[in-house]
């Protein structure tokens, strides 16, 4: 599975001449990634003697954090998955009209599949810059700047993975799906940005 894969290992297998591991891939990494520097900031922020009762709140967004990382290193390899599944489809035989009608709605499937993963990975990252905000410079002010970097990587992530939706549409033929995640992809990107650049201003008053 990628997911298992050393870092070198899995950076070399998207540098390969293969076309997945992708950007959707890459997507989800990044957004674990940023879950897992978040689930670091509250694992070191547990000073109730500074903090007081806010540590509670800290567990509470560390173990959310591990939970949305868990789903993406998931989405990982489900990306993946999920595009060879794509190529399955368009390698189907379009000799006669059963066969083109079959093909079709093999690629229409699969790509409201490859368009659902990406999704989830978009969701989470936004769910990730939601916590930052929560507990941004309330924790240790030692590991403010692993907080930054999550900060930079979930935008990464949620921006990258909604690209990954978007391209996969024109594959769907249920325009009423197609009409619910492009609204979807647009809403999270303008919430994503608005997270990210509140959180940035914020934690980089605290680093600079």
């Amino acid at each position: 599975m990628l997911k298992d894969l050393s870092v070198e290992r899995f950076v070399r297998e998207v540098a390969s001449n293969a076309p997945a591991p992708g950007g959707g891939s890459v997507a989800a990494e990044a957004g674990a990634q940023a879950a897992g520097l978040l689930s670091m900031y509250c694992n070191l922020s547990q000073n109730r003697k500074k903090l007081g009762d806010f540590v509670d709140t800290l567990q509470a967004v560390g173990e959310e954090a591990r939970f949305l990382m868990n789903k993406m290193l998931e989405a990982i390899d489900e990306d993946t998955v999920a595009f060879n599944r794509v190529m399955e489809a368009y390698r189907m035989p379009k000799e006669s009209d059963q066969e083109k009608a079959k093909r079709k709605e093999a690629i229409s499937e699969a790509g409201l599949n490859a368009a659902e993963i990406p999704m989830h990975t978009a969701r989470g990252s936004l769910r990730v810059l939601t916590l930052i905000e929560e507990v941004a410079a309330k924790g240790n002010p030692s590991a403010v700047t692993d907080l930054a970097v999550a900060n930079l990587q979930a935008i990464s992530a949620l921006t990258g993975a909604c690209y990954n939706v978007r391209i996969n549409l024109d594959m769907i033929v249920d325009q009423r799906a197609v009409a619910e995640y492009r609204q979807e992809t647009e809403e999270l990107v303008k919430q994503g940005r608005e997270l990210f650049e509140a959180n940035r201003v914020l934690l980089e008053q605290e680093i600079f």
